[in-house]
């Protein structure tokens, strides 16, 4: 069992920027892939950025391609999103996921394990 704690969040000015944080628990943390994921109010949940197990490869959602930059650093366990230029659209609650598979999937439903969400509010 996979247990994931996002921190960094807040509130922030259009044009801020925020660095997010996951740490999984365990020692295994090398062997999955991270994501991020943000959901609206009444909006589905959507993909942000995935980085595979390595590092070596990230994806991105066009909303936030050129803004968002995710990173790992597996000698200390975590996952970074560091968000920048923000607009009031990304305000959402952003979950942290961990996929055992390779790859950097968007799919939501490939990840098996999530954290419990941390709120991101862009003011305008």
């Amino acid at each position: 069992q996979v247990q994931l704690v996002e921190s960094g969040g807040g509130l922030v000015q259009a044009g801020g920027s925020l660095r997010l944080s996951c740490a999984p628990s365990g020692r295994t943390f090398i062997t999955y892939t991270m994501g991020w994921f943000r959901q609206a109010p009444g909006k589905e949940r959507e993909f942000v950025s995935a980085i595979n197990r390595s590092g070596g490869t990230a994806t991105y959602a066009d909303p936030v391609k050129g803004r968002f930059t995710i990173a790992r650093d597996n000698a200390k366990n975590t996952v970074y999103l560091q968000m920048n230029s923000l607009k009031p659209e990304d305000t959402a609650v952003y979950y942290c996921a961990a996929d055992r598979d390779f790859g950097t999937s968007s799919k939501g439903e490939e990840y098996e394990y999530w954290g419990q969400g941390t709120q991101v509010t862009v003011s305008s």
